[in-house]
């Protein structure tokens, strides 16, 4: 298998010969994961590991739309898609109309691969596929939705506890009131709907393509959304899920190391999207195996340093066609779709 150290060596020879190494190297192994599977391949890789928390735009988006427009475009959709999941998560809204949108694309013949991490919403598109494909160093995690930065569901049994504790001793009231009163009514009722939102969202898509309508399945389905949204089970939002849990909870998943060829070609493309992420200003790219690119870029950090307190990182949106790379200097934003040829 090519590791982490060939593949950056790969890509230091390629820039020797003066060519736009990092993107050749990533769709070098992105065409040949497909070329293995005999499936379409979009992966969709956040850089947030590499940078700042505050950094925008890593997390899933309603802009993420027209990324995977662009990547569905002119594939064979007959041969199912292979979705490599690499996202510390997002907007709910955003997560349920893209996986409408490919479930209708692909007819919901879906597989997600989770080459390291998958988190909250990234866990609730991988329960919407018929398989998940994952390593012994994957994690999924849980979906229970936050709102601000807050658990929903910690809100609301920080509220009850108030609520108890006034019962039980009156006297405790104000010092309860200085807690809770930054709770406005409505913002309790929009945990409640959140937490209900997502729990039925996974549910149903766990019923219509993991299993497929088989009502045996429907207390399975009802079990693992338990367990993935229960803020006390999982004891905190960031929680990572190994794949022996996943596997345990019932979830239909797969083992990466069972096909040997798949392992090296996952990996090594994972391990040539994040040498994207720490030599380029990308922050979030989506890309199927025909080169069709969607980078999204900030400041680029170099050494992987952070940026200065107060400093976040601009961005803008650049479809890149097949064979056009795209130079870390650039920073031309392009207006309205960009039309892609195959190679």
């Amino acid at each position: 298998m090519p590791g982490w150290n060939t593949v950056l060596g790969e890509i230091g020879k390629r820039q020797q010969d003066g060519r736009q190494a990092i993107d050749l190297v990533r769709r070098k192994y992105l065409k040949a994961l497909h070329k293995h599977t005999g499936r379409n391949v979009i992966a969709y890789y956040s850089g947030w590991l590499n940078r700042p928390s505050n950094t925008p735009n890593l997390q899933v988006g309603d802009d993420d739309m027209n990324a995977f427009m662009a990547s569905v475009h002119k594939l064979k959709r007959e041969d199912g898609l292979d979705l490599i999941l690499h996202t510390p998560g997002g907007d709910i809204a955003a997560t349920e109309s893209l996986v409408k949108y490919l479930w209708t694309m692909f007819d919901k013949d879906i597989r997600v691969i989770v080459p390291q991490l998958a988190m909250s919403a990234g866990t609730m598109i991988a329960c919407s596929s018929r398989e998940i494909v994952m390593g012994k160093q994957s994690s999924l995690g849980p979906i229970d939705p936050q709102i601000f930065g807050m658990p929903a569901q910690a809100i609301l049994d920080e509220f009850q506890l108030a609520v108890d504790s006034i019962k039980a001793d009156p006297s405790s009231a104000p010092l309860w009131q200085q807690i809770i009163s930054r709770y406005h009514p409505s913002f309790l009722v929009e945990c409640v709907q959140a937490i209900r939102w997502s729990k039925e969202m996974v549910e149903a898509w766990l019923l219509e393509n993991m299993f497929q309508n088989d009502p045996a399945h429907a207390q399975q389905a009802k079990d693992i959304v338990a367990f993935l949204s229960d803020h006390k089970s999982t004891a905190t939002h960031s929680r990572h899920l190994p794949v022996s849990k996943c596997q345990e909870i019932n979830l239909n998943v797969s083992m990466l190391e069972d096909d040997k060829e798949l392992q090296d070609l996952v990996l090594t493309v994972h391990h040539a999207y994040m040498h994207t992420f720490s030599m380029s200003a990308a922050i979030k790219i989506t890309e199927n195996h025909l080169g069709v690119a969607t980078v999204l870029m900030g400041t680029h950090q170099n050494n992987q340093q952070p940026n200065p307190p107060g400093h976040a990182a601009s961005e803008q949106r650049i479809p890149i066609p097949p064979g056009v790379a795209l130079p870390e200097q650039q920073r031309q934003k392009q207006q309205g779709p960009a039309e892609h040829e195959e190679k």
